[in-house]
C-alpha cells in the first residue's frame, strides 16, 4: 500500500510548473489587453494542474502494466515498483482528468464558446493516449509533438482566449517559447530513460534520434524559448517581455550538464532544474507581458 508521500511523489509535483507557466503567460496577454478575468484564469489553472497530474498518473499506470518502469532511475513509480495496484493508479489518473474536464466545462460555460469543448476533449484524449491505449504515441516518437501542442500552444492561446475572446499574435508567438521549454522537460526525461526504453521497445524520439542529437535538441529547445522573447518585445510592442530573460541564468547549468554527457541520476537533476526554468520563465514572461 503506497503512503500519502508516495502518492504525492507519483503525481510528480516538480512537473507542475509546466501547468502553471502557460496559464501565467496567457493571463499576462489578457492583462496587456485590459481583459484580465481572474476567475477564468484560476479555472484555466485548475484545468492544467489536474490534467498534468492526470497525465503523470496515467503514464505511471500504462508504463507500469507494460513493464517499462521496472528498472528506471528517477521519481517514484507506483505501479512499476509495486507500491500501488494498477487499478488504484488508473482510478487516480481518471479522477484527475475528470477534475480537469469539470473545470474546463465550467470555463466554457462562462465564455459561452462551446466549440472549446472539442479542443478540451482532444486534449484529454492526448493525455491518456500518450502511453495508454493499443498504440501509444509516446512509444512512436511523437510525444514531443503532442506536448508542444497541448501543453504549449493550446493552453497559452486558450488561457488568453477565454479572457479576451480574441486570438492575438502575441499569444501564438509566446506559446512557442512555453511549448519549447516544456518539450525540453520531456526530451531530458526520455534521454535519461533511453537505455531502458530501447530495451523494452519504447521508441521515443530520444531512442530514434540517438544520444548526441537528443542532447543538441534539448539545448536548441531551451535556447529557442528565449529567442522568442525578442519578437515579443521588439516587434509586438511588449517591452517588458524582456523580463523573461531573467530566467536564462537558471538554464545554463542543465544545458551544460546535457552537453557534458550527463546520464542516469545526473539527468534527474537536469529534469528538476528544467522544471524550475519553465516555471520561472512562465511567471517572468507573463508578468512582463502583463506590465506592457
Amino acid at each position: 500500500m503506497a503512503t500519502a508521500a508516495q502518492w504525492i511523489d507519483g503525481a510528480r509535483p516538480r512537473t507542475l510548473g509546466a501547468a502553471i507557466a502557460p496559464v501565467a503567460v496567457g493571463t499576462g496577454i489578457a492583462a496587456a489587453a485590459d481583459s484580465l478575468q481572474p476567475v477564468r484564469a484560476v479555472l484555466a489553472l485548475i484545468v492544467l494542474l489536474a490534467a498534468q497530474v492526470g497525465v503523470n498518473y496515467a503514464n505511471d499506470y500504462s508504463d507500469g502494466i507494460r513493464g517499462t518502469d521496472e528498472k528506471r532511475v528517477g521519481p517514484v513509480r507506483l505501479v512499476g515498483q509495486g507500491l500501488a495496484s494498477p487499478a488504484a493508479v488508473r482510478a487516480a489518473a481518471l479522477a484527475s482528468l475528470v477534475v480537469s474536464a469539470v473545470a474546463g466545462l465550467v470555463l466554457v460555460a462562462l465564455t459561452a464558446q462551446w466549440w472549446l469543448l472539442t479542443v478540451g476533449g482532444c486534449a484529454l484524449l492526448a493525455a491518456w493516449l500518450y502511453t495508454g491505449g493499443p498504440k501509444p504515441y509516446g512509444y512512436l516518437g511523437l510525444g514531443e509533438v503532442f506536448v508542444f501542442v497541448f501543453f504549449g500552444i493550446v493552453p497559452v492561446v486558450g488561457t488568453a482566449y477565454v479572457q479576451t475572446l480574441t486570438f492575438s499574435t502575441a499569444a501564438w508567438v509566446s506559446s512557442i517559447g512555453v511549448g519549447a521549454l516544456i518539450c525540453a522537460i520531456l526530451v531530458a526525461n526520455n534521454l535519461r530513460d533511453t537505455p531502458t526504453d530501447s530495451s523494452v521497445g519504447k521508441r521515443t524520439l530520444a531512442v530514434r534520434m540517438g544520444d548526441g542529437p537528443t542532447r543538441v535538441l534539448y539545448v536548441a529547445l531551451v535556447m529557442s524559448a528565449f529567442v522568442v522573447i525578442v519578437p515579443l518585445a521588439a516587434l509586438l510592442g511588449l517591452g517588458f517581455a524582456w523580463l523573461g530573460f531573467l530566467a536564462a541564468p537558471l538554464a545554463i547549468r542543465p544545458m551544460a550538464a546535457v552537453l557534458g554527457g550527463a546520464s542516469g541520476g545526473a539527468l534527474v537533476a537536469v529534469l528538476k532544474t528544467t522544471g524550475v526554468v519553465v516555471l520561472a520563465y512562465g511567471l517572468l514572461l507573463g508578468l512582463g507581458i502583463g506590465l506592457s
